[in-house]
């Protein structure tokens, strides 16, 4: 029954718990399945698998499915195991040739991964590809991959995980694979166009293109190449594979597949190890879902995979060539050996010999009459080799015995799948583990050291394993490290047995021990006495052979020894060896001798008709048209019918199985001449080290001395690069300064037009703004001229009407005293005119002092104007900033002297003068400091400026309240004068009237007629005297209200002295 793995929710565990065995029908070993087991999912659903892929030794394969999870199913350990959840399904797996826990994958994101399968984490996330990677082709040394989508291939180094080459094609022709050819460096590039191209890895040169086949397009898709890199075979949507030689480069063979088949989808050869890598088997999977296996030689249908109802979707072969793992339509992975299903084809003929086991008689079909005679003669030499052993196992062995004889001359040969076993049996191997440890631990023997340049082999495992087995034999007798054929002779059996290294010491041994026991005797030379025997053989059965070997000088080292030294692998195929094997292990150690002689002799046609010594020569070390089992069945009649006097049995003992737990001692050899061999060879390997210690400190001399002259030629190359750099940058250097001078020149002519372009514009601007600045100086140099002469006109007019009023009021006086004259007493006369002669005077005085100080003031302010036009249009070009500052400043000083004028005394006029000019001299230092420090001091001016504003209201405030004052006090003053003139008037009018009542009446009417008149007149110059006061108070008060409105519209103040102000 098969078994079923289901890998649902589990992350490790046995792939089975009883071991399978492939089914007959189809090889068949166990199914994968990965079902969903939930409530809401469907019971016959299941997790699609989509891609898998083995490891190089083929134990191992990996598969991704489609939820992104990748499984690692070992086949040798029975384990499975959950590696990696990539969350995006895979569309490419490989594994790694270098780190074995390591593996590729490349997801359905585009990206391509590098997981460790112990610890479970990313090791690498190489990013590059823009769509699905479909294949991914590892190099053979393990540090390269090639990784191919459908539009690009990309070529990464897997040491630093980055991308080293791309691949870039043009979008009419597709690409559809890129691979290294085995065990090559050959990159192969197969396009949508059938084009075919090969490319060296290292340098990518192309190496060359194989042509496309004439007639109808072929329409390739898939690629397959044989692991020696040899056979390149091509499909794609047709019914016929191409098979390309890539030594030729030519078509080589066509083979066309069933009518039934029409496309195909993969191919893929499956490893033979016994033929050196020329693979003869390649499957096909075609478009019905079956995969087919056929032989390129034959071009025979050897078996096949799969069922119409479940197809093969994608298939891994593993490189042992004992697995394929098949991904179904179905989503499930199907496991199958390739042992089993090639077990027809290995399958032996018919018996001759049928064994009627009623009455104990054979029959025979064969129609000669020696094989009668044959099976007789197995079977008592059969009896001959067992050893004295218990009644009963003697009888089994019997048994066993007469069986395996039965077989052998029933067959030919033993049944390849039981064959190491009975080999193993037959041998009688002890397998000493513990022997043979201890001598593989003793490690490589020195003569086999340098195997690998002495006998190269490509697999670097089967080299170990060989130099491993030649070591142990070295260390297990001194002659095999002595022995110069021993590689060639150990060699098969290292190929048929790599993978259990005691047995297959152990069957060599036993080769030598037994049927190499007199090989050694006249060591160095061929064994003489052996090589007589088969003469003496060949004499008796055919002397005409042997006469035409005397007769060319063709001895038995020419025609003996080569086979004997090679154990027949140079001349036979591995099946026909092992049938050979088959018949030497079960038969007489003699029996060897008598195989080479019927070799000689079942060749005797050709080997007549060779005369040169050459031909002989190589008609003994190559393949040959010689039927293997008619030379076995020469071979048992020369054993039947030598003589005693010359059959080799009378001088080769008896077999003799190697002996349990050590291993028997190997000594027949001259001693003397191994010694002696052993002793030169480790003299001339102590003179080679030396001598290669000595070559490599010369080496190292001469590298050394090699390096330092590279070193000075590459020093004097690098200085005179240097100086003709150095040369060349102080030319170009040269050259730009130049053309930077010659920019620079440029540069500075275009920025002096700029600059004078800027400097017009600025005196333009700078002409015009002091133009404007002048009007506007000028036009309020007219309104200040304008409103000092309207002042003035006042003053003057004011004067005037007051000096009228005063010759009015003299006139009026005049009148009164020419009035009083004859009425007052002198005394009162005199006094009146006095009092009137002192205010004339006063007011002469006082309107003398006015006209005065108003000439002086006017000719101070023409001077002062004329200064500080001069000292304006020297500031206007320090700086315009200060200019707005020094103008109010120039004004509100002006208004101050003014003021100062105006409510200065008579008395201070001089101080007054002289602290005018004590100001200015100050004003004109403060002015010429202002020309370099112009910005700091314009803050600072103002606010004096807003100082100066401010005590400029406070003065004309306290000026205005004197003038109220003064004016009062003269209202005061003309009103105490009135009041006084009415009571001296009134104190000499009664003695007046006393006097003078005996006067006429006309005097006295007319005297007080003018008495009427004079206190009329008094009266009205007193009203005059309040409306001129009421008038005075009112001008000045709109003079100071017009002060400082033209003072905030000519400079309004700062934010934060507005609300100081």
């Amino acid at each position: 029954m098969m078994q079923t793995l289901d890998v649902c929710k589990k992350t490790s565990g046995k792939i089975w718990h009883r071991k399978p065995s492939p089914s007959s029908d189809n090889g068949l070993m166990f199914r994968i399945t990965s079902s969903l087991s939930s409530a809401l999912s469907d019971p016959g659903r299941n997790i699609r698998f989509l891609h898998t892929a083995f490891d190089a030794p083929g134990d191992r394969f990996i598969a991704g499915d489609h939820h992104g999870n990748v499984y690692i199913f070992d086949l040798t350990k029975n384990r499975f195991c959950l590696a990696q959840k990539t969350g995006h399904p895979s569309t490419a797996l490989a594994f790694t040739l270098r780190r074995k826990t390591e593996f590729l994958v490349g997801l359905s994101d585009y990206s391509f991964k590098c997981f460790d399968s112990d610890t479970k984490e990313l090791v690498a996330w190489m990013k590059g590809h823009e769509s699905a990677i479909h294949s991914i082709s590892m190099h053979a040394s393990g540090r390269y991959v090639l990784t191919t989508s459908a539009d690009t291939a990309l070529l990464w180094d897997l040491d630093t995980f980055q991308r080293k080459r791309k691949l870039n094609i043009k979008e009419e022709v597709g690409l559809l694979k890129v691979f290294f050819l085995p065990l090559s460096n050959t990159i192969v590039t197969c396009f949508r166009d059938d084009t075919i191209f090969a490319w060296e890895s290292d340098t990518l040169e192309c190496k060359y293109q194989l042509p496309v086949p004439p007639g109808d397009s072929p329409q390739y898709r898939v690629f397959a190449a044989t692991r020696d890199g040899r056979i390149l075979a091509a499909g794609g949507r047709s019914r016929f594979i191409h098979l390309w030689s890539l030594d030729t480069r030519r078509l080589l063979r066509i083979i066309e597949l069933p009518n039934k088949v029409v496309s195909v989808k993969q191919l893929d050869f499956i490893p033979d190890n016994f033929q050196c890598g020329a693979d003869q088997v390649l499957g096909v999977l075609c478009q019905d879902g079956l995969m087919r296996f056929i032989n390129t030689d034959t071009c025979k249908l050897l078996f096949d995979i799969g069922t119409v109802d479940n197809r093969i979707s994608n298939v891994s072969v593993s490189p042992s060539g004992r697995h394929i793992v098949a991904v179904m339509d179905d989503g499930n992975v199907h496991v199958y050996s390739v042992l089993a299903l090639s077990a027809e084809l290995s399958k032996p003929p018919a018996p001759l010999v049928k064994v009627v086991t009623s009455n104990r008689m054979s029959e025979t079909v064969s129609t000669e009459s020696s094989d009668r005679s044959l099976i007789k003669s197995a079977k008592s030499r059969r009896r001959d080799r067992r050893k004295p052993q218990d009644s009963d196992s003697s009888a089994a062995n019997d048994m066993d015995l007469d069986k395996l004889c039965n077989i052998l001359k029933g067959y030919g040969e033993y049944p390849a799948k039981y064959r190491m076993f009975i080999w193993r049996s037959v041998l009688h191997l002890p397998e000493n583990h513990a022997a043979y440890g201890a001598l593989v631990d003793k490690g490589s023997h020195p003569a086999y050291s340098k195997l690998h340049e002495v006998y190269p082999i490509k697999s670097r495992k089967l080299l170990r394993v060989l130099q491993r087995i030649l070591s142990a034999l070295a260390h297990w007798s001194p002659i095999f490290g002595e022995t110069q054929y021993l590689p060639t002779l150990a060699f098969p059996f290292v190929k048929l047995f790599q993978n259990n290294h005691l047995v297959c010491f152990e069957i060599i041994a036993t080769l030598l021990v037994n049927w190499g026991y007199h090989w050694f005797e006249y060591f160095p030379n061929p064994p003489i006495n052996i090589l007589a025997m088969i003469e003496n053989i060949i004499a008796h059965h055919d002397r005409y052979l042997l006469q035409h070997f005397v007769k060319y000088k063709v001895t038995s080292q020419i025609y003996a020894w080569p086979l004997l030294e090679s154990v027949f692998s140079e001349v036979l195929t591995k099946e026909e060896w092992l049938m050979m094997w088959d018949n030497v292990f079960s038969s007489h150690p003699s029996f060897l001798l008598m195989l080479i002689a019927a070799y000689a002799i079942c060749a005797r046609g050709p080997l007549m008709q060779c005369k040169e010594l050459d031909d002989f020569k190589y008609f003994f070390h190559h393949r040959n048209a010689v039927d293997v089992k008619q030379v076995v069945k020469e071979a048992y009649r020369l054993m039947e019918s030598t003589p005693n006097d010359i059959h080799p049995k009378k001088h080769i003992e008896e077999f003799k199985p190697l002996t349990k737990g050590l291993y028997p001692v190997f000594n027949k050899y001259p001693k003397f001449i191994v010694d002696y061999q052993v002793q030169e060879r480790e003299r001339i390997r102590q003179e080679e080290l030396e001598y290669l210690r000595q070559k490599q400190v010369t080496l190292a001399v001469e590298k050394e001395t090699e390096k330092r002259q590279q070193e000075e030629e590459a020093w004097y190359r690098q200085e005179h690069l240097l100086t003709e750099a150095e040369d060349k940058r102080r030319r170009m250097i040269q050259e730009e300064e130049h053309k930077l001078a010659e920019q620079r020149k440029r540069l500075f002519a275009m920025n002096r037009e700029v600059k004078l372009k800027e400097l017009q514009l600025l005196d333009a601007a700078r002409r015009k703004f002091l133009h404007f600045q002048q009007t506007q100086r000028e036009a309020e140099l007219k309104r200040l001229d304008d409103e000092m002469q309207r002042k003035a006109l006042m003053r003057d007019q004011e004067t005037e009407a007051a000096i009228e009023e005063a010759e009015i009021k003299n006139m009026e006086l005049n009148l009164q005293k020419k009035m009083f004259e004859q009425e007052l007493f002198r005394e009162y006369a005199v006094s009146s005119h006095h009092l009137r002669s002192e205010q004339d005077l006063h007011r002469k005085q006082k309107e003398m002092e006015d006209r005065i100080q108003q000439r002086l003031q006017t000719a101070e302010r023409e001077r002062d104007v004329q200064v500080r036009k001069m000292m304006s249009q020297q500031l206007a070009t320090a700086s315009q900033k200060n200019i707005d500052m020094w103008a109010h400043r120039e004004v509100d000083h002006r208004h101050h002297l003014e003021d100062c004028q105006r409510e200065a005394g008579h008395t201070q006029l001089a101080k007054i003068h002289e602290q005018n000019r004590t100001l200015e001299s100050e004003v004109q230092k403060l002015m010429t400091k202002c020309q370099d420090e112009r910005e700091s001091e314009t803050a600072t001016g103002y606010r004096d400026l807003q100082d100066a504003r401010t005590d400029r209201l406070n003065n004309s405030v306290r000026h205005l309240d004197q003038i109220e004052d003064e004016i009062n006090a003269d209202l005061a003053h003309v009103r105490h004068i009135h009041d006084d003139v009415i009571d001296a008037v009134q104190k000499h009018r009664k003695p007046y009237w006393n006097s003078s009542q005996q006067t006429d009446l006309p005097d006295q009417l007319q005297t007080e007629d003018s008495l009427v008149n004079t206190k009329v007149s008094f009266e009205r110059s007193r009203q005059a005297f309040e409306e001129q006061e009421l008038a005075l108070l009112n001008g000045v008060r709109q003079l100071r209200q017009k002060i400082a409105m033209e003072n905030r519209a000519k400079k309004p103040p700062p934010p934060l002295q507005a609300d100081g102000y």
